[in-house]
């Protein structure tokens, strides 16, 4: 049972941490030091990367959050509400993400593609409300997650 905790608690780390410091580190230093014209590249470039590590954890993340229900609280009668809101929000947030993934991202990275800075950054604008809300589900279940138990 250590093993899937530490997957599960490592894997929301790499997601929401990496949300949070692309929200907000990353997009105010990128708006200050990079010009308009080259910002929509830098962040195709840094997404492509950090949405292959998301993927992975999405997986480990279901994987290791059913492995627990099922064998440490005897599936989904045993769960306290705490794990039930950490569930659904939690699909909620990867829905959200594959949405992001699988429209704005890929028209981020045809924008690139076609030199077309203007639609690029759109797209990045589309992207930056997503993962914003995505980061406030994200801190949400985290703390319900660390915390739901003990209310």
């Amino acid at each position: 049972m250590s093993l899937a905790i530490a997957l599960h608690v490592l894997s929301a780390v790499i997601w929401v941490g990496g949300m949070f410091f692309a929200y907000m580190a990353m997009r105010p230093a990128v708006v200050e030091v990079i010009d308009a014209s080259q910002r929509g590249a830098l962040w195709c470039a840094t997404l492509s990367r950090f949405f292959q590590w998301v993927w992975v954890a999405v997986f480990l993340l279901l994987v290791t959050g059913y492995w627990m229900l099922f064998s440490v609280f005897g599936g989904m009668a045993g769960a306290g509400w705490h794990i039930h809101v950490m569930q659904g929000l939690g699909i909620v947030m990867i829905l959200l993400y594959a949405h992001v993934y699988f429209a704005p991202f890929r028209r981020l990275k045809q924008a690139v593609a076609n030199q077309d800075p203007q639609e690029g950054g759109r797209q990045v604008g589309q992207i930056r409300k997503l993962v914003g809300t995505n980061l406030i589900l994200g801190l949400i279940v985290v703390a319900i997650g660390a915390g739901g138990r003990y209310l």
